[in-house]
This record gives C-alpha cells, sequence and structure tokens, in this order.
C-alpha cells in the first residue's frame, strides 16, 4: 500500500521543530521512518504522522493521551475495514477511488461485510414502514422503528446477520425515497430524483465514496452502539445521529450556506474572506487526514466537473484557505449541477455511509471485543476522603 514520505527538512518545516525534536518524535514512534534509497545515510519520514503531529500543535492543546487518540489521532480500536495511507482510502487494501470506477454499493457491502454469498439475492420490496416531512426524518423513523423491533446480533450465524444489514440498507434507501423500490440502491435514488442516462452512474459513484472512512465520529458510535450487543439498525441509528450533527453530514448544509453567501457577495473571494473576518471557518476546504486534498472530492470532479460558477468558489476557497475543496464541497456542488433536492447531499452520504455503519457492527460484532467503554479524565471538584473502614 502506498505511503508519502519527506525529508528531515520538509519534516522539521512542516513540524516547525529542530532536527534533535524530529528525532525524538521518530525515536518515539510518533513518526514512521525509514532509509532513503538514494542515500542511505539520510531518513526519510511518513507525512501522514508528520501531518497527525502539525494538527495536533496547531490546535494547542494540552490532552491527556487518550483525549488526543480521540480527536485525528493515535488509533483507539483495531479493524481490519478501512484506511487512509498516503492520502489515499483503501477499503480492505482496495483503493476506494478505483473501486468507485466500476462497482456498485452492493459490490462495496459484500465486501466490506466479507460475505461469502449475496446477501441481497433474497431482498424483495415491500411497504414503506415509516413517514415524514422529509428524507432525513423518514431516515431516523425507519432506524428507530427497527432497532425497537430487530433483534439483537449476539448468538446469531454471521449470514443471518449479513441478510438483516442488506435489509436495513435497502429499507432505509426506500424510506429516504418514500416509495418501495426494487434494483441497486444508486439507481432507487435515480428515480426518485428523476435523473437519467450517464448521470445515474454518477450516483454510484458518489455511494461508494462514502461508503465508509475509517474511524470518524458517526462510525465509532455506530460501533460503540454493536458493542453491547444492540441490533444491526440500532447500531446504524447511533450513527446517523452522531452524522446529522453540522461539524459531521450537516457540513454540506453549511457549505450551500457559503455558496448562496458568495452568490450575494461581489465575488467568492469577498464572500470567503468575510467569513475569515467575522472568525468563521469556510466551509467545505481542507481535511485534516488529507493535506494534500480530499481524494473522495478529486474523483467525483473528474466524474462530473464543477460548474462554471461552482468551480469559481472552489477556487477563490481554496485560494483564501490555502486547503482544496473536500467531499462536502464536492457533494454540494455535484447535486447543484444534477438539480438534485436541497437535502440530497445529506441523503447520499447517509445512504453511502450505513454500509460502513454495518460493516463495523458487523467486525465489533465478530471481533468479540466486548463494551467499549474509556474511561474519563476527571477534572471536577475532589470528592471527600474516604470514611475510614469500620472494625
Amino acid at each position: 500500500m502506498p505511503e508519502t514520505w519527506i525529508s528531515a527538512e520538509e519534516a522539521q518545516a512542516r513540524l516547525g521543530v529542530k532536527l534533535q525534536t524530529l528525532y525524538a518524535y521518530a525515536s518515539r514512534g510518533l513518526i514512521a521512518n525509514r532509509a532513503d534509497t538514494r542515500d542511505p545515510r539520510r531518513s526519510l519520514y511518513a507525512a501522514e504522522d508528520v501531518a497527525r503531529l502539525t494538527l495536533r500543535k496547531m490546535r494547542g492543546r494540552r490532552a491527556s493521551v487518550a483525549q488526543e487518540a480521540l480527536s485525528f489521532g493515535e488509533p483507539v480500536l483495531t479493524s481490519a475495514l478501512t484506511t487512509i495511507a498516503g492520502g489515499r482510502l483503501y477499503y480492505r487494501g482496495q483503493d476506494a477511488a478505483e473501486l468507485a470506477g466500476a462497482a456498485t454499493l452492493e459490490d462495496v457491502a459484500r465486501l466490506l461485510w466479507a460475505c461469502d454469498e449475496d446477501p441481497f439475492q433474497t431482498l424483495s420490496a415491500h411497504p414503506v414502514a415509516v413517514s415524514g416531512p422529509d428524507s432525513r426524518a423518514r431516515a431516523f423513523a425507519l432506524l428507530a422503528h427497527r432497532a425497537a423491533n430487530d433483534l439483537a446480533t449476539s448468538g446469531r450465524a454471521e449470514r443471518a446477520l449479513q441478510r438483516e444489514a442488506s435489509s436495513v440498507l435497502a429499507d432505509l434507501v426506500d424510506a429516504m425515497c418514500a416509495a418501495s423500490r426494487s434494483g441497486p440502491m444508486h439507481e432507487r435514488l435515480a428515480r426518485t430524483w428523476r435523473v437519467e442516462g450517464a448521470r445515474v452512474d454518477i450516483l454510484r459513484r458518489v455511494l461508494v465514496l462514502t461508503a465508509d472512512h475509517e474511524l470518524n465520529a458517526s462510525t465509532f458510535a455506530a460501533r460503540v452502539a454493536a458493542s453491547t450487543g444492540a441490533g444491526l439498525a440500532a447500531s446504524a441509528l447511533a450513527g446517523l445521529a452522531a452524522l446529522s450533527g453540522p461539524l459531521h453530514g450537516g457540513m454540506t448544509v453549511q457549505v450551500n450556506g457559503f455558496v448562496a453567501d458568495a452568490r450575494r457577495a461581489t465575488d467568492a473571494r469577498t464572500a470567503a474572506m468575510q467569513r475569515l473576518a467575522q472568525g468563521l471557518d469556510v466551509p467545505g476546504f481542507g481535511h485534516p487526514l488529507y493535506p494534500h486534498g480530499d481524494p473522495r472530492a478529486k474523483a467525483l470532479q473528474a466524474a462530473l466537473p464543477y460548474s462554471d460558477e461552482m468551480y469559481a468558489i472552489a477556487q477563490a476557497g481554496e485560494s483564501v484557505t490555502g486547503a482544496p475543496p473536500n467531499l462536502d464541497f464536492a457533494l454540494v456542488a455535484l447535486c447543484r449541477t444534477l438539480n438534485l433536492p436541497s437535502d440530497a447531499p445529506f441523503t447520499l452520504f447517509t445512504v453511502g455511509r450505513t454500509v460502513g455503519w454495518l460493516a463495523h457492527a458487523l467486525e465489533q460484532r465478530s471481533a468479540g471485543g466486548g463494551l467499549i467503554r474509556p474511561r474519563a479524565r476527571y477534572v471536577g471538584p475532589s470528592p471527600p476522603p474516604a470514611a475510614a473502614p469500620v472494625d
């Protein structure tokens, strides 16, 4: 699997440290290093590790090791599903951007769920079990309904759970579409939104690229729920709750807000600079795990180039922030080009990421990892001294 290696001088420059400090980071295992094949007397350093430490320094936090680990820091769980290395995203060792060239969401599900047989073969259309004013409300209602009625995962065969996972995904898509459908998930969405021709394939690519992203906030929430033995739908519901926040899946709403600001302003650069002047971020740009650009955004832009307006906004945002567009921006740009409903970015993100939530729930159950129960670093008032034991 490819990795990006940089020189000691570049690592020092990015971290803003002396050479001795860089050596100390490497000796403590915080930055991987290896000999330079062109000059064995020199060492190269893992750019991904340098980026993580740079982020930690920029935030200026004095946190415990556990706190750092839970914020783009050290790994906290063992998983064989997804990793980010060398600026690329991999599902079980396969490049997600390359998979998006031909795979369906169902293909990725079978890969991540480690299926020996196709769990989607037994699916059949049936009436939608819930109603609601929009796709988000229906998603919550469907998963809550199933969470309250489905079986727990303990004591059940892996194939039975995989079939249940496929039905959770299909029911969720139908609920978000407000219609009972059949066929691949991207085609169900296409029929709902009346997307036709070659553009249907764009929806397929989006779902593949959003299927999983290692241990992000919503996936961690889903995995914690799974560690209690909760049913698959309950784990997905926990993931959806975390995804709905404005710093995660709800970020596309903020990107749409920035696009509206850019339309009202003299130009997009002015709108971006005004946000920074107000102490606000420019949403849709940069990602801590991809210092050189989000490969998912690049893959989507290559498949469906931004409109002239969105390209100008992307250029302006990047020039002001110094960071290229990320997945959130690419989703908004794509949905605007396809003339999809305003909630389409969240719908696509939810449908795709549900495959990852279910994969992590299945892995947590099969790994037998037990309850995920971190400890808190208490900083409140000191408790009273313990009473002396009574004779």
